[in-house]
């Protein structure tokens, strides 16, 4: 099957998040939405009730838990799922997918081969980490892929806040998609043909917003926050460069956009981990008590793992890492990081 009459199709939204049920509401401003949850609970409370969990969901979706009925009906789909479940939903969705699916995702994750240790310290070549886009095209037939990408906080968009994202693809015509189907009067959609430049900006920033949690639970000022900010993009564009990003994607709403928003509000969960840790918690007391993933706890892992492979130095990741996963107190990490000697500014233009 090559082609499909996509003028009435309603679009389908995969996981039944925060993030997703936010996407599935704004799509559904302009479309019918099918919203594919796995969660039978989940689903029957959105159909009996019309919310998922306190989240009053849109007159224009209708939920399903049929992954192959949703495929069938869509040509559109939009999969919102934590990194950890991504593949195993692209990999069961894969016998549905024709080439004439477009699939935007909004996962701001990486995805490790089967063949390498989650847990180890070995270095890992890019060729061993894949971004979301990377796993539908070696899951699927599927090939217009993008992402979604930007400052993006659920709760902001549930209450219908003015936001923003990016819709990136090496496609036009998805991007042109993308924007037709999620634009409104309170949602302005960007464009952006850096597909992996705009992925790796959505996660790096959650190791940066770790970091500022952890300034924030130490008492600590907008100074303080300033410089990890600054710092912490120079940080992510060297990174991206190393694996494949383009420093214009930092530069935009995906990249400075997200990171001053995910560094700034007690909303984000990658915020809320290095706040409750610089507290007195530990790691494993507050992803417990979480209901949904902070991806940016599972990306310093790999990215170290990366850095060290590449030889790149990204000194607020390497404190990170020691404070996540070696005991490194929270105060003992800033003092660290405020001992290094940078000798420029700007370095990457």
């Amino acid at each position: 099957m090559a082609s499909k009459n996509t003028s009435n199709l309603p679009v389908a939204v995969l996981g039944g998040g925060s993030f997703g049920t936010a996407v599935a509401n704004i799509l559904a401003e302009n479309s019918k939405v099918i919203f594919y949850v796995r969660n039978q609970e989940t689903y029957e409370m959105m159909v009996k009730e019309g919310r998922n969990k306190d989240v009053p969901i849109h007159e224009n979706i209708t939920p399903s838990n049929d992954l192959e009925k949703t495929a069938d009906q869509c040509h559109i789909l939009f999969p919102v799922v934590p990194s950890s479940g991504f593949r195993p939903l692209i990999r069961q969705l894969s016998e549905h997918l024709y080439p004439y699916h477009i699939l935007i995702h909004g996962t701001k994750g990486l995805d490790l081969g089967a063949d390498v240790d989650r847990k180890g310290t070995e270095p890992l070549s890019r060729q061993q980490v894949k971004t979301m886009s990377e796993v539908i095209q070696e899951e699927s037939v599927v090939v217009q892929v993008g992402c979604l990408a930007g400052p993006n906080l659920a709760v902001e968009l549930t209450k219908g806040h003015p936001a923003a994202t990016v819709v990136a693809s090496h496609f036009e015509q998805v991007i042109k998609d993308g924007q037709r189907l999620l634009r409104s009067s309170k949602f302005q959609v960007y464009g952006n043909s850096d597909l992996i430049g705009i992925e790796l900006c959505g996660v790096l920033k959650n190791i940066i917003a770790i970091a500022s949690g952890g300034l924030s639970g130490l008492g600590l000022g907008e100074n303080a926050r300033a410089l990890l900010i600054s710092r912490g993009l120079l940080e992510m564009i060297h990174i991206g460069q190393a694996l494949g990003g383009d420093i214009k994607a930092f530069l935009g709403l995906a990249g400075v956009g997200d990171l001053v928003a995910t560094c700034s509000s007690t909303l984000s969960r990658n915020y809320t981990v290095g706040y409750r840790m610089a507290t007195g918690e530990s790691l494993e007391q507050v992803i417990s008590s979480m209901d949904e993933v902070a991806e940016g706890v599972n990306t310093v892992r790999i990215v170290k793992r990366l850095m060290d492979f590449y030889e790149v130095r990204a000194p607020i990741t390497e404190t990170l890492y020691n404070v996540l996963f070696n005991d490194l107190a929270v105060e003992e990490g800033l003092s660290r990081l405020m001992k290094i000697q940078f000798g420029s500014d700007i370095n990457f233009m």
